[in-house]
């Protein structure tokens, strides 16, 4: 549910009144979710000016909205080039516009293919959230949940109300160990058993690397098949969410990822190709979340069509 809004006739002021999907919230997360399009700059300055004020008075920006609170501030015009909407190529629409694998009133998941970007970025002009925003404008509230690498395909949540992101923030971030987030990987060598890694990574520059000093990371590995002498199929669990955590966590194993041109084997990758292959070979094939009223959630992505050229080679 939207905030209710006011704009006095005239007055060139808007007035906000808080409902309960947004109490609890920090008044700075709250602009710069409402007000997507103004640059966070001038927001902050009408609170530092106390242009924007809450229940009359002048706030700091880390207040947490009660419900009936009301917001003043003046009308914002969002910059030039902030206001123009993302451009999303009519190609990317296509693809995603079937690619739901589950809706409610407070959830939308998809299926993400690999190659697409979660979000715009420098070099990409729109990626899975942009085109859902313009796929589904009755969804003006529409978040990312958590994130997956470009290349990565599978289980994409996004968030329809602030009340469940928050939510799944708070799981990703306090609770990792009540969400179960499966993944399919073909790798090379043959792998034995099932494995507990755990292997503390680090951010170095633009690559991850394990280093003592590094976040805790721990991944649960399970053999799915073999895939002729050279390569398994594995089932891997996220017990933590590191950033490249499956990719840094199998080639310290000794299993690259097929396809991953920044942690893999060179000449798994020449093998790969050879075999028909393509791309980064990992897959978010299931998730378990447990909703808010204390039910589960389980969605599974189907294992993608381009995989099963790789594992009728036998490479």
């Amino acid at each position: 549910m939207q905030p209710h809004l006011k704009t006095p006739p005239g007055s060139g002021t808007k007035t906000i009144v808080v409902d309960s999907e947004h109490a609890g919230r920090r008044l700075d997360k709250f602009l710069r979710a409402r007000f997507k399009h103004v640059p966070a700059g001038q927001l902050f300055k009408l609170l530092r000016t106390g242009r924007l004020r809450i229940n009359g008075r002048k706030i700091d920006q880390t207040y947490r909205l009660a419900e009936g609170d009301t917001i003043q501030l003046p009308v914002l015009d969002a910059a030039p080039d902030a206001a123009r909407p993302a451009n999303v190529a009519v190609g990317l629409l296509k693809r995603l516009k079937n690619s739901v694998l589950y809706e409610d009133a407070d959830l939308l998941v998809v299926d993400k293919p690999a190659g697409v970007a979660v979000h715009k970025g420098t070099d990409v002009e729109a990626g899975v959230i942009e085109a859902f925003r313009q796929l589904r404008p009755e969804l003006p509230q529409l978040e990312l949940s958590h994130r997956l690498d470009r290349d990565t395909s599978g289980v994409l949540v996004l968030a329809k109300t602030p009340s469940m992101l928050r939510h799944l923030h708070d799981l990703l971030r306090d609770r990792e160990d009540e969400i179960e987030r499966h993944y399919l990987a073909i790798v090379a060598g043959t792998w034995a058993g099932e494995t507990a890694i755990r292997a503390s990574l680090l951010r170095r520059e633009d690559k991850v690397v394990v280093a003592p000093a590094g976040q805790r990371a721990e991944t649960r590995v399970k053999v799915k098949r073999r895939i002729g002498r050279n390569a398994s199929l594995l089932r891997v669990q996220l017990l933590t969410g590191r950033k490249h955590q499956i990719r840094v966590h199998l080639q310290h194993a000794g299993h690259p990822i097929a396809g991953d041109d920044r942690y893999g084997s060179r000449a798994f990758n020449r093998k790969v190709a050879e075999s028909g292959g393509n791309g980064l070979y990992l897959h978010a094939s299931t998730m378990i979340i447990p909703k808010p009223d204390g039910s589960q959630l389980a969605i599974e992505a189907p294992m993608p069509q381009r995989w099963q050229q790789l594992l009728a080679s036998g490479l």
